[in-house]
């Protein structure tokens, strides 16, 4: 049994010490718009008009601390943007914001630019190339890389 094609991932959902905080990061920074608070413990935002891509909660975690490092647990959430123009963009707003980033990568499919939320949970920003550039190895495998961004010349592309 597999799962049908058109299965994908709808939504995450955080836990997060500082709901403010965090709705400052993901909505201030990354962009995506407040669709529902449900009074100072949880939020919902979304891009474009889904009822939620991000939900926030604090009903377990007011004020803690993130998870140690060497504990399982969630790696990383990815947020797909439409073009290399918009994760420019947004990598903009992420360094005007005085958040680091903790690296980048050009995977043959995509380009990715990694960090961290106020939680210290893994964000991963990236676009998708064209599926017909994607590298493949000689049986048509896919053949995803761990290249170098140019951040600069991604950059270039936010002015």
């Amino acid at each position: 049994m597999s799962a049908p094609s058109t299965a994908r991932v709808g939504h995450v959902h955080l836990r997060v010490s500082d709901l403010e905080r965090a709705i400052a990061f993901y909505s201030g920074v990354l962009g995506f718009a407040l669709t529902q608070r449900h009074g100072d413990q949880a939020a919902f935002l979304a891009a474009g008009d889904y009822h939620h891509h991000i939900g926030l909660n604090t009903w377990e975690s007011l004020g803690a601390s993130p998870p140690p490092k060497g504990h399982t647990g969630l790696y990383h959430t990815a947020f797909l943007y439409p073009d290399r123009k918009s994760l420019a963009q947004v990598v903009r707003r992420v360094l005007d914001a005085g958040i680091p980033l903790d690296g980048a990568g050009d995977h043959g499919v995509s380009e990715a630019i990694y960090l961290r939320d106020p939680d210290q949970n893994g964000v991963e920003l990236y676009y998708d190339r064209p599926m017909a550039v994607w590298p493949r190895d000689a049986d048509g495998t896919l053949a995803m890389t761990n290249g170098r961004v140019d951040l600069p010349a991604l950059l270039a592309l936010a002015e």
